[in-house]
Formats: C-alpha cells, structure tokens, sequence
C-alpha cells in the first residue's frame, strides 16, 4: 500500500496544480472521484490489467460524460504510464490537498446511532473553534460502539465512545 502512496502522489499533485490553474476543483474532484470508483471495480481492474486494452479505451471506460479535455488528457497520461490501477489513491490524495488549500478539515463522525440535526451541528461548531477552519463532515453509524462517537479528522481522533471508555477504564485497573 505505501508504495502505491509513493506511486500515486507526483500524479495527484499534478492534477491539483491542473485543477488549480484552472479554477477547477471542484469538477476535477467529482471526476477522479467518478474514474476512482470505475477503476476500483474487480471487473474493471481485471480489464485494465489486459494489455490489449488501447489507452484510447481506458480513457472512455473510465472519463465521466461531459468531462474536460485536461481530464481526458490526464487519464491518457496515467494508461500510458500504466498507472490507472492507482487512481483511488490518486482521487484521495487530490481531494486532502484540495481541503488544504481550501481550509476545510474533513471529518468522520462514527456513532452509536444516527445523529440529529442539531447534535451534528454542536459537533461541527466544535470541531470548527478547535481547528479555526470550515469543517465538512461525514458520518457513520457503528452500533460497536455502545454510545458517545468517535471522530477522526485526519491526525486527530477523539474517542468519547463508551465502547473507548471502557478500554482506558480496563486498562487503568489493569496496571
């Protein structure tokens, strides 16, 4: 995995740079998002790995309707480069890159159950005065977790689950 991390990057910044020059991030974000997903299909991956499959057909299998000229030149340079395999770490690269220069924290908030409105909003407001940036949040639902929530915001996880509770509690009476 590190090594298609290490692959992956200098084509994810150049789509960045691309995406930048152009004011274009947010197409560029919802197409590499769109042949991310195509690409990662089994059925898909077994096709691109065929060497009798052209590059002009790679492209048209995996470039969304409407997509930009750029775009469809940037996928013609990654199937010359054999390098279409990695186009979900590329896709998840670009988007971490594009939060950053945007000044958006991503963040996952894993719950017990479903979230309301108004608890999710109290969340964000948090997570927005501790990291002095606009927050996007997704959330989950892992009933594991007994209660409270888990939320990863890249280098920060904060763990107010029951489920994390109980494990500090265990092993605090353990030592």
């Amino acid at each position: 995995m590190s090594q298609a991390l290490t692959l992956a990057r200098p084509y994810a910044r150049a789509a960045f740079a691309t995406a930048r020059d152009e004011g274009t991030f947010a197409p560029w974000s919802d197409a590499l998002a769109f042949s991310a997903h195509v690409a990662a299909d089994p059925r898909v991956a077994g096709l691109l790995a065929n060497p009798e499959l052209g590059r002009d057909e790679a492209v048209a299998l995996l470039a969304p309707d409407q997509t930009s000229e750029t775009f469809s030149r940037f996928l013609a340079l990654l199937a010359d480069a054999q390098r279409l395999p990695l186009l979900p770490e590329i896709a998840g690269m670009y988007d971490a890159l594009r939060a950053e220069a945007e000044h958006v924290v991503k963040a996952t908030v894993t719950s017990a159950g479903e979230l309301s409105g108004t608890e999710l909003d109290a969340i964000k407001a948090a997570l927005a005065k501790r990291f002095g940036r606009a927050v996007e949040v997704t959330t989950a639902v892992d009933a594991s977790l007994i209660g409270g929530a888990v939320i990863d915001a890249g280098d920060v996880v904060i763990d107010g689950s029951l489920k994390g509770k109980l494990a500090r509690l265990q092993t605090a009476l353990a030592n």
